[in-house]
């Protein structure tokens, strides 16, 4: 049986779930064994830019028309597009919504070189294109990649968590810091996969990994108004990963 054709490809972002695999050390050389890879930038010298593939993995958000064509065109030679990591998924922290306008970030980012290069509103890939499977994280699980590596050369699409990072704070029996500390975590509506790392330490979840799907938003707003948070707090945890998110529509909550 032939290797599925695979590309892995970055749009504007840190690159961080590509080091992700490369991360995966001991587990590199059976995942290049295991695939036929045509193009990853990060790790190899030469790609075939042209040819079908049967996987694709794209990271980062469309924030330049030239993200939108590269996605546009990888979505056309893939049989199946896989976004991996939260900006792909979400839009991330290029999306983040902020009180100034992106023509005026870019000028104060880049003053008049800034004028050399077009940006678009950022977005997740899903607005543009087919998305097959959304593996988010910011950035994305080691181990669940190798479980969507491990499925996908089976034939099949890989089961990811469908609960909160509150579940996994329980099964770790950690202690709870929106209850019992009075924190701003957003556990309660940010789906699971993390194992709940940042509470594990005695951080707060701030829903880097976005959304459990029906997250209960409007009881999160609840709770956190109780234990004193101002809505600008509120505001500005709920809309720093996932824009889409928008605290505004249920402010009267």
């Amino acid at each position: 049986m032939s290797k599925p054709k695979v590309g892995i490809y970055g749009l504007t972002g840190c690159a961080g779930d590509q080091l992700v695999i490369l991360n995966c050390e001991d587990e590199l050389l059976n995942i290049v064994g295991a695939l036929d890879i045509k193009s990853f930038s990060m790790a190899v010298s030469e790609s075939d830019d042209d040819c079908l593939l049967d996987i694709v993995f794209v990271e980062g958000t469309v924030v330049q028309p030239r993200d939108e064509e590269m996605l546009q065109n990888l979505r056309e030679r893939a049989k199946l597009l896989i976004a991996i990591g939260t900006c792909a998924v979400w839009g991330g922290l290029p999306a983040m919504k902020n009180e100034f306008s992106q023509e005026e970030i870019k000028k104060k980012v880049y003053g008049p070189a800034g004028d050399i290069f077009k940006t678009t509103a950022p977005q997740p890939l899903s607005s543009f294109v087919k998305v097959d499977l959304s593996i988010s994280g910011c950035p994305i699980e080691k181990e669940q990649l190798l479980q969507a590596v491990a499925s996908l050369l089976h034939g099949d699409l890989p089961r990811l968590p469908g609960y909160a990072v509150c579940t996994e704070c329980k099964m770790s029996e950690y202690t709870c810091l929106l209850v019992e500390k009075g924190q701003l975590c957003l556990g309660p509506i940010t789906v699971a996969g993390c194992k709940a790392r940042c509470p594990g330490y005695g951080q707060p979840c701030i829903g880097c990994r976005g959304p459990v799907e029906e997250a209960n938003v409007s009881s999160e707003i609840e709770v956190l108004k109780e234990k004193g948070f101002t809505w600008v707090d509120i505001q500005n945890r709920l809309r720093t990963f996932v824009a889409s998110i928008d605290p505004l529509q249920i402010e009267s909550v």
